[in-house]
């Protein structure tokens, strides 16, 4: 299994919106660099939600339900989505500051490349998001 971030604009599509719906195709991306990493999802997986903008703070987790496929309202074939499904909402939200603040996060691509709208999550820094967010910040 492997990690993943996936940034969204709660304006546009937020955590609330995932939870709702139960479901979603997670489409929108055209950055090549994104798009790598959205191909190397697979079922199973999971992906932090993680709201842009005002907020910059991972705020649930999703599972991965179907792997990358062509996104059938494009033109192009390189691009792909995934569908997810909400798994659960962190206990509180862990902030792009938190993490910039915490060692553990040293050389993160949330951090290293901060308009990459897909990140991969190595396992360390996964956990410690977990635990970040079952703490009380401060």
């Amino acid at each position: 299994m492997a990690f993943w971030l996936l940034k969204t604009e709660p304006g546009t599509y937020s955590w609330d919106d995932l939870v709702r719906e139960k479901k979603a195709t997670w489409d929108g991306v055209s950055n090549a660099a994104a798009l790598i990493n959205l191909r190397a999802m697979k079922k199973g997986d999971l992906a932090l939600i993680y709201h842009t903008g005002t907020q910059r703070a991972a705020v649930g987790i999703a599972e991965i339900t179907r792997g990358a496929y062509p996104d059938l309202k494009q033109d192009n074939a390189k691009i792909v989505v995934v569908d997810i499904k909400p798994k659960l909402k962190l206990a509180r939200p862990v902030t792009l500051d938190e993490i910039k603040s915490d060692k553990t996060f040293a050389g993160f691509d949330l951090v290293r490349i901060g308009r990459l709208s897909v990140v991969a999550v190595p396992k360390k820094m996964w956990d410690r998001i977990k635990q970040l967010a079952d703490t009380q910040p401060g």
